[in-house]
C-alpha cells in the first residue's frame, strides 16, 4: 500500500486538535464550575474558596478576584490548551476544507466559486465574527451578557444562512463552528491573557492591580463556557447528514446550538446551587423542535413516482455519481481508498448499504460531496424508489 501522507496528516491533526479540545474544554469547564461553587471564606483575604475531595485528597481552593497580596513563586497559566485547539482546527479546516474546497466546500448549484474564492469568503468569516463580537463586547451593550448572547446568536444564524446560499451544508456548518471557536480563542489571546499579564506586572511594581482587567477577562471566559457545546456539536454533525441535509440546515443548527447553550446554563445553575428545571424544560423543547422539524419535512417530502425501480436502472447512477469515490480504487483523486471503506459498485455492496444511501443522498443529499457530479432530483427519486421497494435485483 504507497505512504498516504495527506490522509496520515489528516490523522494526525484530527488526534492533536481532539486532544488538545479535550484539555481546553476541560478546564474552562472545571473553572467555571469551581467558580460556581464559591463560597465566602472562613478566614484570609480571599474573594472565595472551595473544598473538595478527588483521588483519594482534598483540595483547598481559594480566589483572589483582583489579586493577592504577593506574588506566588509559581503560577500556572492556562492558554497553550486553547491556542493548540485552534492552530490544529484551522490547519485540519485549510487542509481539508479550504485545499479540498471542490470535494468539501463549494456547491457549483449555489455559486460558481473557485476554491481560492470559497478559501478567502472562509477567512473573511471568520475575521467578520471575531470583530463583530469584540465590538459588541467592548460596546455599552457589552454590559450585559445576555444582551450580548442574543445579539452574537442572531448574528450567527443570519451568518449560518449566508454562508449556506453560497457553500454546500456541511461545508457552512464548519464554518460556522470555525467562527465560534475562533472567537473562542481569540477571548483567550486577545483579552483574558493580556489582561492577566497586566495585573501580574502591577502586581509586581507593588501597584494594586485593575480589577476591570479580572472583570473583562472572566466575562470573555463566561461567554467561551457558553459557546463550548454548540462548537462541539459541530464537531460531529458531518457524521449526521439528518442535520445538515435539511431544507434550512442553518435553523436545525440554529436549534441543536440554543438546546447546547441551555443545557451549559443547566450547570452552571445547578452549581450555583440553583433549581434549573425551566431550564432543563427549555432545552427539551428545543430538541423536541429540532427533531420535528426534520422529521416532518421529510415525511412530506415527495420520494418520486412510485413505478417498479429495479437495479438495472439505477446501476448507472452508482456508477456515475458514487463509483468515483466509492470503489476499491476511486478515480477521485482526494481519496486514495474508498472513504470510510464504503464500496458501492455492485449490487452486493449497493443493496446492503441501501438505508445508509437513502440518508445521505435521498433524504438529506449529503451526497455526493458537494454534488459535483451533477446528481439531479429525478436521479435522487428514482434511487429512493428503488430502496423503498426493499432494493429489488
Amino acid at each position: 500500500m504507497p505512504f498516504d501522507l495527506s490522509e496520515w496528516l489528516n490523522l494526525a491533526l484530527r488526534w492533536l486538535h481532539l486532544t488538545a479540545g479535550i484539555a481546553w474544554i476541560g478546564s474552562s469547564f472545571y473553572f467555571i464550575a469551581l467558580d460556581n461553587h464559591l463560597r465566602p471564606p472562613a478566614n484570609g483575604d480571599a474573594s472565595g474558596e472551595s473544598w473538595s475531595v478527588h483521588g483519594g485528597g482534598f483540595y483547598h481552593k481559594q480566589k483572589y478576584m483582583v489579586a493577592p497580596a504577593a506574588m506566588p513563586d509559581e503560577l500556572h497559566w492556562s492558554k497553550w490548551e486553547a491556542y493548540t485547539t485552534w492552530l490544529s482546527g484551522f490547519s485540519l479546516l485549510v487542509l481539508v476544507y479550504f485545499i479540498g474546497a471542490k470535494s468539501f466546500l463549494i456547491d457549483p448549484a449555489k455559486a460558481a466559486l473557485t476554491p481560492v474564492e470559497a478559501s478567502a469568503i472562509g477567512l473573511g468569516a471568520i475575521a467578520a465574527g471575531w470583530l463583530f463580537y469584540d465590538l459588541l463586547c467592548r460596546s455599552p451593550l457589552g454590559r450585559s451578557d445576555r444582551t450580548v448572547g442574543i445579539i452574537w446568536f442572531v448574528f450567527l444564524v443570519v451568518a449560518a444562512a449566508g454562508l449556506n446560499s453560497l457553500f454546500n451544508a456541511r461545508g457552512a456548518y464548519l464554518l460556522v463552528g470555525a467562527m465560534v471557536g475562533s472567537v473562542m480563542v481569540a477571548n483567550v489571546f486577545f483579552v483574558i491573557i493580556p489582561n492577566q499579564k497586566k495585573a501580574v506586572a502591577q502586581l509586581i511594581a507593588g501597584e494594586v492591580p485593575d480589577p476591570a482587567l479580572g472583570q473583562a477577562g472572566k466575562q470573555r471566559s463566561l461567554h467561551n463556557n457558553y459557546m463550548t457545546l454548540p462548537v462541539l456539536f459541530i464537531m460531529i454533525s458531518h457524521h449526521y447528514p439528518m442535520t445538515y441535509g435539511a431544507d434550512r440546515p442553518w435553523l436545525v443548527l440554529a436549534l441543536l446550538s440554543a438546546m447546547g447553550v441551555a443545557i451549559r446554563h443547566v450547570f452552571n445553575l445547578r452549581h450555583r446551587g440553583k433549581d434549573p428545571g425551566w431550564t432543563i424544560l427549555t432545552a427539551c423543547i428545543l430538541a423536541v423542535l429540532a427533531v420535528s422539524y426534520v422529521s416532518q419535512e421529510k415525511a412530506g417530502a415527495s420520494v418520486g413516482s412510485g413505478g417498479k425501480v429495479t437495479y438495472a436502472e439505477v446501476a448507472p447512477i452508482f456508477a456515475k455519481h458514487c463509483a468515483a469515490c466509492h470503489s476499491t480504487h476511486p478515480t477521485n483523486p482526494t481519496f486514495a481508498s474508498p472513504p470510510l471503506g464504503v464500496v458501492l459498485d455492485s449490487y452486493a455492496h449497493d443493496s446492503a448499504l441501501a438505508p445508509k444511501i437513502k440518508t445521505m443522498a435521498v433524504d438529506s443529499e449529503a451526497m455526493p460531496l458537494g454534488n459535483t457530479t451533477g446528481m439531479t432530483k429525478a436521479e435522487r427519486a428514482k434511487l429512493g424508489d428503488w430502496i423503498a421497494q426493499g432494493a429489488p435485483q
